[in-house]
């Protein structure tokens, strides 16, 4: 698993920094969070292969976070073998899309499911497989919003020195161990419980622009990583408060409610020459804490 940010700022790109997009590849899984005007070419700089996109997450339609959308489909849609593309996102989707795909003259070759969202005010799973689920919640923002996480599901492993230590040979038995079902090996009854062990799944959460609110902490709840807006520090918490933003402290004060283990914070104004002040902002409440640059890749 491993997170890239391809555009850290906020409205406004920057020579440093892009608009909103975030990459999260998971086995043969290519999630983008928001896709922001210049995301495909942020993914070509850092060698992330635009066909590799299988879902798109929205978090809301603002400009700079999906004027990416429709460049993007062009270009998966030259390829000879496009793959299907889901896209989910809050109510209106549907038409904004049509309007998107409309607005210029392409060849639209790209599969796309689109999926409206509306959570009201709880936790909503929108996807699920064998490997992983993603939640949904409703955000505070000027314009219908949402936040995701996507969280992996706990895998059983087999304890190979239990094996070595029991001389229990390898074979079809050991899926049935780790199905979580108890074997017999010559005679003798082996529990699943004493030969596996579990691997907890990584949750990651992504909170787009918004105001401190309930969602948060349904969607941050015990998260490995909480990747959350923070487009200005305390100092000018009027001007959060009144473009429906969060300062750094107070999504720092959402990561520690939420319990989550790391904050990154991202969509920062272009008045921000560097991240120092956002960052000891957030540092007042919640120590681990980071500022995302473009390009910065996380693995878990």
């Amino acid at each position: 698993m491993q997170l890239t940010f391809l555009g850290t700022s906020c409205m406004v790109p920057t020579k440093k920094r892009n608009v909103s997009g975030l990459f999260l590849k998971y086995k043969t899984e290519g999630i983008l969070f928001d896709c922001g005007e210049g995301t495909q070419r942020q993914m070509n700089i850092c060698g992330i292969k635009r066909t590799k996109v299988t879902k798109i997450l929205i978090s809301h339609w603002h400009g700079d976070h999906v004027s990416g959308i429709i460049g993007l489909i062009q270009t998966i849609g030259n390829n000879e073998n496009p793959p299907i593309i889901k896209i989910y996102g809050p109510l209106g989707t549907k038409e904004k899309m049509d309007h998107l795909l409309n607005s210029c003259i392409f060849d639209q070759r790209v599969d796309i499911r689109i999926n409206e969202i509306d959570p009201k005010d709880k936790l909503k799973k929108i996807y699920e497989d064998d490997d992983y689920y993603i939640e949904t919640a409703a955000l505070s923002h000027k314009v219908p919003c949402i936040g995701y996480s996507f969280i992996e599901k706990d895998k059983i492993r087999i304890n190979k020195a239990f094996l070595k230590k029991h001389n229990i040979p390898e074979g079809p038995h050991l899926k049935r161990l780790q199905a979580g079902k108890d074997i017999k090996i010559k005679g003798n009854e082996i529990k699943a419980k004493d030969a596996t062990y579990i691997v907890s799944g990584k949750k990651i959460t992504y909170i787009a622009d918004t105001v401190p609110c309930k969602g948060i902490l349904l969607l941050a709840e015990n998260a490995d990583i909480m990747i959350s807006e923070a487009s200005y520090s305390s100092a000018l918490e009027n001007k959060a408060e009144q473009y429906y933003h969060m300062t750094a402290k107070q999504a720092a004060l959402m990561a520690s409610q939420s319990l989550a283990k790391q904050l990154i914070l991202t969509h920062f104004s272009q008045r921000y020459n560097n991240t120092q002040e956002i960052e000891e902002d957030a540092r007042d409440v919640f120590d681990n804490v980071i500022c995302a640059e473009d390009f910065m890749r996380i693995s878990l």
